[in-house]
């Protein structure tokens, strides 16, 4: 892209921001309230003074998202907003469109929100206190816009629940995979491979000891699915109209995400049992330049898109009508 494309570019981004701006009403009112709202989790938002000494929330959330002493399946949430921001500036047309005006009862979510981020502070829990910052946005984008505009943009905010950091919380949700996964390997290992898988609980070994694999929590497929499921979700908006829809394409995030990790493990046993642990380790290192890490991944895509395709029948995008 030569460089007069990309001033036409930015030009073209330039006319349409101007545009949105001058269609949008309330703005002076929403965006002072926005200020005052995000100063308070600046000054009074972080409960925690300790490894992170700072009163800022999104200090905390930063830190917490790109730890070193975590598996990086928080990292996701330094990217969710700008993702929600871009849903929203493609979402535009159909949002301006809309009988925008000052909604009271928006009120009422601003001041449960400030409830809940009183509770987190009170309690030392800041994931409270970042839902009460996402569902505050939402109730002053209520209060200055209207309940059409709640109702529109509810899917672009639901994505923010991505942003809170689960940590070791992420267990309730990792060990239950990580027993389903192994189970599913050693049934397919002894069923249709002929492969003797020995299973201690998460733990998959060859009989005389060959190789052993324990799928801990980072190999669980956690991060698999909360990526398939943001996927998932920003697909759903995007393309469907009825929320029936969007929430089918949600509920395919997890058997997509087993079917990938399961597929990934397997590959790793197969291999170990025809090279030994050296090929087994290999693949379980990636591959060939980091290949057999994507596994995870290619059943969620290709299944998005022929559950997507099959949906789509007599389906006008969500973008382009009103839902």
């Amino acid at each position: 892209m030569n460089n007069q494309a990309t001033i036409g570019i930015l030009d073209q981004f330039q006319t349409d921001l101007m545009d949105s701006w001058r269609r949008l009403p309330n703005r002076g009112f929403f965006f002072a309230l926005l200020a005052a709202w995000l100063l308070l989790f600046q000054l009074l938002g972080n409960p925690l003074m300790g490894f992170i000494h700072t009163p800022s929330l999104y200090a905390w959330m930063y830190n917490t998202y790109n730890s070193p002493n975590t598996s990086g399946d928080d990292a996701i949430g330094n990217f969710v907003p700008f993702l929600v921001a871009g849903l929203l500036w493609w979402k535009r047309g159909e949002l301006l469109a809309l009988p925008l005006k000052m909604w009271i009862p928006g009120l009422l979510v601003l001041i449960a929100a400030m409830v809940l981020h009183v509770a987190g502070y009170v309690l030392q829990q800041p994931r409270l206190s970042i839902i009460a910052l996402f569902a505050g946005i939402y109730g002053l984008a209520g209060l200055a816009w209207g309940r059409e505009w709640l109702r529109n943009t509810i899917f672009p905010f639901f994505l923010l629940a991505f942003c809170i950091p689960l940590g070791v919380q992420a267990d309730i949700i990792t060990f239950p995979l990580r027993l389903l996964v192994c189970r599913l390997v050693e049934v397919i290992s002894h069923s249709v491979l002929a492969i003797d898988v020995v299973r201690r609980g998460t733990e998959l070994s060859d009989p005389s000891g060959a190789y052993q694999y324990d799928v801990v929590a980072a190999c669980s497929g956690i991060r698999s699915l909360f990526a398939i499921f943001l996927l998932n979700t920003v697909y759903g908006f995007v393309m469907f109209r009825p929320y029936w829809k969007r929430l089918v394409m949600m509920a395919l995030a997890l058997p997509f995400a087993v079917l990938g990790n399961l597929i990934r493990l397997l590959c790793i046993i197969i291999a170990a049992e025809i090279g030994g642990k050296g090929w087994g380790d290999y693949v379980h290192e990636g591959g060939p330049f980091g290949i057999i890490s994507l596994l995870p991944y290619i059943p969620a895509i290709v299944g998005v898109l022929a559950v997507g395709r099959f949906l789509e029948r007599g389906e006008t995008p969500a973008g382009k009508a009103r839902p």
